[in-house]
């Protein structure tokens, strides 16, 4: 009798390809160098580095060049090769890259900001460096003569940037959680509206200009998707970390978001599926379930001779409850919510096993990310990490 030969599934999950250690600091942000096998990092050692892979299947610095201050961020820009690099002095320094990645070449520095640069973007189509730092302000320069265009100042720190270059929008997110939309004129601006969600402080934006949604990672652990397109104003939110989310990648060939944190670990969440609003918190004076007073309510207290009780809330419907009328958990992936949440029983007896289906996967990093950059047409991903350490990974098992 024949054995039968079984093949093993192939597992979809990102595969790690190498490490790239010596910085001396943490490294605030890292670039996989499209059509080439190299990596651009820059660190908060001051050092700007340029890693090509050898033919030992290693990667070295071609190119290790010495900063004035911190590296806090960069932004490089593939057709051009020229990189903008922000510093921890508020100075924004642009090199231009040669074909062989063997040497940097200073350009101009940008004196943009009076504190931390956060954020800097480079858009070649509008020909602006745009930029926001911790002095509050978003600033943007004319690529070509380095000229100061113009500013607009926030009421907090800003911390994250994004920006559509068709229709000249920037989206700024803060300290305070908001994300701020303004549009840019060459010496002019607009601001269109703000954005509110998040309870702590934006540390990641992502812009994907094809279906027009923005993605905003927050230290509330929250990852809320705003459509900027088609149902303005509609914002779904995705519950899948433990920890602060701080990095997110979108991969438009598989319609994938990536985000990442200090939970140490890869959430993929799939952006094709059907996913409902986060119902709106209701607030009442007594529980909606079984009218039992909540503590705040002196006067039904007295009436009823009883102790109030803490205000909790069902995750599906936002109705006020209590804690008997809310003991159940459940997954809710349709709305976001990867983990059990607090459901009341009626919503609890409507939930069904394909309801709690979930819609996101989950990988181990291996360490705290502080930022990533995903190579979507060569299938490869790069990871900064609070151990100092730059993780290169195959992703193509995961987006193809």
């Amino acid at each position: 009798m024949a054995a039968e030969i079984r093949t093993k599934a192939k597992t979809r999950r990102p595969v790690l390809l190498n490490k790239l250690e010596g910085c001396g600091a943490i490294v605030t942000k890292a670039v996989i160098i499209p059509k080439e096998d190299g990596v651009i990092s820059v660190s908060e050692d001051r050092t700007l580095r340029v890693w090509l892979k050898r033919d030992s299947g290693q990667f070295w610095p071609s190119i290790c060049h010495t900063m004035p201050s911190s590296c806090s961020t960069m932004d490089f820009n593939k057709e051009t090769r020229r990189l903008f690099v922000g510093l921890d002095n508020g100075t924004i320094s642009e090199f231009s890259l040669s074909d062989d990645y063997n040497r940097l070449l200073f350009r101009r520095d940008y004196l943009a900001h009076q504190n931390r640069v956060t954020s800097v973007i480079f858009s070649v189509t509008s020909e602006l460096v745009l930029s926001v730092g911790r002095d509050k302000y978003l600033q943007w320069h004319c690529a070509e003569s380095g000229r100061r265009l113009g500013g607009y100042q926030l009421s907090a720190w800003c911390t994250a940037l994004e920006f559509d270059s068709d229709s000249r929008h920037a989206f700024v997110g803060d300290y305070s959680g908001n994300i701020t939309v303004v549009k840019v004129e060459d010496n002019d601006h607009q601001v269109i509206t703000t954005l509110k969600g998040h309870s702590g402080s934006i540390r990641s934006l992502v812009w994907d200009p094809q279906q027009r949604l923005l993605f905003s990672g927050s230290f509330d652990q929250s990852i809320i998707v705003w459509d900027i397109g088609g149902n303005q104003g509609t914002a779904y939110e995705l519950q899948g970390h433990t920890g602060k989310v701080e990095g997110l990648c979108y991969s438009n060939r598989s319609n994938q978001l990536i985000s990442s944190g200090d939970d140490q670990r890869f959430v993929f969440w799939n952006m094709e599926a059907k996913r409902q609003e986060t119902p709106e918190w209701v607030e009442n004076d007594i529980c909606e379930k079984c009218a039992q007073p909540f503590f705040w309510n002196f006067k039904e207290m007295w009436n009823k001779k009883e102790l109030g009780v803490r205000q909790h809330h069902c995750r599906k419907c936002g109705k006020a409850i209590c804690d008997k009328c809310s003991s159940d958990r459940s997954t809710l992936p349709v709305l976001g919510f990867e983990f059990e949440v607090r459901v009341c029983r009626d919503c609890y007896s409507e939930i069904t096993d394909e309801d709690r289906a979930p819609l996101a996967s989950f990988h181990d990093a291996k360490h705290s990310v502080v930022s990533m950059h995903l190579d979507d047409v060569k299938g490869q991903m790069v990871t900064c990490g609070t151990d100092r350490v730059i993780k290169l990974w195959d992703m193509s098992s995961v987006i193809a």
